[in-house]
């Protein structure tokens, strides 16, 4: 029989998630990300009525959803600015085998255009 849990709203786990990746606060992520792994467990068996309802709640969390993948892309982006800077810094300008592009400035424009 499966136990009575109090679950929390998947809109409000997902602007939460957002909050603390935009903080940048590992703990309280990993935390969110073990609270949606029990939710995925417990959501195996489910009957017709509680897929309905999971589907409403899907549907109301939409732009949440939305707003965290937009701020998880804008993460890995620094991310990968941040690994390219360590990597400058440590004399190791670009990828293994990768030819970094030469940038030449233009002389027929004035940062204007």
């Amino acid at each position: 029989m499966r136990q009575n849990r109090v679950r929390p709203d998947l809109k409000a786990l997902v602007t939460e998630a957002t909050q603390a990746l935009a903080r940048l606060d590992p703990e309280r992520l990993e935390e969110l990300a073990l609270s949606c792994q029990a939710l995925n467990r417990d959501l195996a068996p489910v009957d017709v009525k509680e897929r309905a309802r999971l589907e409403r709640e899907a549907r109301k969390a939409r732009e949440e959803m939305a707003v965290f993948a937009r701020v998880l892309q804008a993460t890995r982006a620094n991310l990968h600015v941040m690994e390219r800077l360590r990597n400058l810094r440590a004399g190791r300008p670009g990828y293994a085998g990768v030819q970094e592009p030469q940038w030449t400035p233009r002389k027929d424009r004035n940062g204007d255009d």
